[in-house]
C-alpha cells in the first residue's frame, strides 16, 4: 500500500478534527459548525473558499500553473437523526443526532487531501474541493448545483467516495454503470366508510383493501418487470384505526421504491397507481395515490470508473480493487453524475475492530447506532484523492 508520507505525518491531527465533528453532529442544511471548521482549515492552509452554496456548502479552490483543466472531489458533511449508542470520548454530544454514516470521515479524508495539495502544488490546473451538505435526504448536491456549482466552478469531471463497512481496510471498489439505486417514496390513502366492527356489512372497510394492495404490489416485481432488472417495493408503514371495535374511515400506506434505471421506475410507479386505484374501486372504495422521486440512480460513467480503478491499483494493487457490487441504498451524488462524467467509489472501513472501548456492542454498519468511522482510512482515502487529482490533470486533454 503506497500512501503519501506527508499525509501519514498529518493524519493524527486530521483524525482529531474528525472526532470533533463526530462529537458535534449536525443534520441536513444545519451544518454550520462543521462548515466553519472546514472553512477555517482551508483558509489556514491558504486555500481560497466559497461559502453558502446549497445553504451550508463549502468549496475550496486549489489552483496551480496556467492550465484550464479542472476536476472536482466531493465529500458530504451531514449527520443522521438517530441516537448514538457509543460511549467513547468522541461520542455525540447532541441527543438524537449521530454521524452513523461516516460523513465525518469523508470530510476528514478530503481535508487531509486539501492540506497536502495546498503545500505540494506539483500539478498544473485546478482541484475543486466540494464539501456538500444534506446528503441524508435533503438533496444537498442538487441544491449546490441549483446555486451554480458547475457554472461557477467549471470542472471536467467529479468524483465521490463512501466508506464501506465489512470489507478489509486497504481495499477499494469501483465499477461502471449503476452502483446505487434511485430513492423514491409513495403514500396511498384509502377512503372507506367507518362503522361498528360488529356490523361490517354497513361500512366499507379500508383495511382488507390495504392488505390486498400490499400483496399485489409484489407482483409488479415478480410478474411485470423483467427478472434481470432490479427493483424493490417496500411498504414500511400502515396506519389505520383508533379502537378495536371500530372500522376506520381510512387507511394509509407509505413506503419506498428502489431501482437502478428510470425505465423500471416508470413501470413500477405506473403499475402501483393502477393497482391501488383499481383495487380500491373493486371494493367500492376510493384512494389517493402520490409518488415522490427523491434521488435518481447513481450511475458511474465507464471511462471515469476505469480511470479511478487505475489510480486505486497504483496505491493498493489491482487485486485490492474490487468489483463494486451495486446496492439498493441511494446517494445524492447521483445528481452530480447526471451533469458531469465521474465515478462514485467505496473504500473499505473494516469490520469494526477499530472501535475503542465504549462502542455500543452492535455491528459497525452504516446507519447503526454503534457505528464509527475508521480513522486508519484517512491517509489512504486522502492519498487516493491526491493521486486521482494529479492523474486527471496530467492525462491527455479529452
Amino acid at each position: 500500500m503506497k500512501v503519501i508520507d506527508s499525509i501519514v505525518a498529518q493524519a493524527a491531527g486530521i483524525a482529531s478534527v474528525r472526532r470533533d465533528i463526530h462529537a458535534h453532529p449536525e443534520l441536513c442544511f444545519k451544518e454550520e459548525r462543521t462548515a466553519d471548521i472546514v472553512a477555517a482549515k482551508l483558509t489556514e492552509w491558504g486555500i481560497p473558499i466559497h461559502r453558502g452554496m446549497g445553504t451550508t456548502g463549502v468549496v475550496g479552490i486549489v489552483k496551480n500553473g496556467t492550465s484550464t483543466r479542472a476536476v472536482g472531489l466531493r465529500a458530504d458533511m451531514d449527520a443522521l437523526p438517530m441516537q448514538e449508542f457509543n460511549t467513547f470520548a468522541h461520542t455525540s454530544t447532541h441527543a438524537g443526532k449521530m454521524h452513523a454514516c461516516g460523513h465525518d470521515g469523508h470530510t476528514a479524508m478530503l481535508l487531509a487531501a486539501a492540506q497536502h495539495l495546498a503545500t505540494n502544488r506539483d500539478f498544473d490546473g485546478t482541484v475543486y474541493l466540494i464539501f456538500q451538505p444534506a446528503e441524508e435526504g435533503g438533496g444537498g448536491a442538487r441544491e449546490m448545483m441549483a446555486d451554480g456549482l458547475f457554472e461557477k466552478f467549471p470542472m471536467e469531471a467529479v468524483f465521490g467516495m463512501h466508506n464501506w463497512p465489512g470489507s478489509q481496510v486497504g481495499k477499494f471498489a469501483v465499477s461502471a454503470g449503476p452502483v446505487m439505486a434511485s430513492s423514491n417514496e409513495f403514500k396511498i390513502v384509502i377512503r372507506g366508510k367507518g362503522g361498528h366492527a360488529a356490523l361490517p356489512h354497513l361500512g366499507l372497510d379500508p383495511v382488507p383493501v390495504a392488505c390486498q394492495m400490499v400483496q399485489a404490489f409484489q407482483t409488479i416485481i415478480s410478474r411485470n418487470k423483467k427478472p434481470i432488472d432490479a427493483g424493490v417495493v417496500s411498504v414500511t408503514m400502515i396506519h389505520a384505526g383508533e379502537a378495536t371495535n371500530v372500522i376506520p374511515d381510512s387507511c394509509e400506506l407509505q413506503g419506498t421504491v428502489r431501482t437502478f434505471t428510470l425505465e423500471v421506475l416508470d413501470l413500477i410507479e405506473k403499475r402501483m397507481q393502477e393497482i391501488a386505484e383499481h383495487t380500491a374501486a373493486a371494493f367500492g372504495l376510493t384512494c389517493e395515490f402520490s409518488f415522490k422521486r427523491n434521488y435518481p440512480p447513481t450511475i458511474n460513467s465507464a471511462p471515469e470508473a476505469e480511470f479511478a480503478r487505475q489510480v486505486m491499483a497504483g496505491i493498493v494493487g489491482a487485486d485490492n480493487v474490487l468489483v463494486q457490487e451495486p446496492t439498493m441504498g441511494a446517494e445524492d451524488f447521483s445528481f452530480m453524475l447526471l451533469a458531469k462524467p465521474g465515478a462514485y467509489c467505496f473504500i473499505a472501513n473494516g469490520d469494526g475492530s477499530h472501535r475503542e472501548m465504549g462502542h455500543g456492542a452492535g455491528p459497525c454498519m452504516l446507519h447503526n447506532p454503534s457505528y464509527d468511522f475508521n480513522d486508519d482510512l484517512i491517509p489512504l482515502g486522502a492519498t487516493y484523492w491526491v493521486q486521482l487529482a494529479h492523474a486527471w490533470l496530467n492525462k491527455a486533454t479529452p
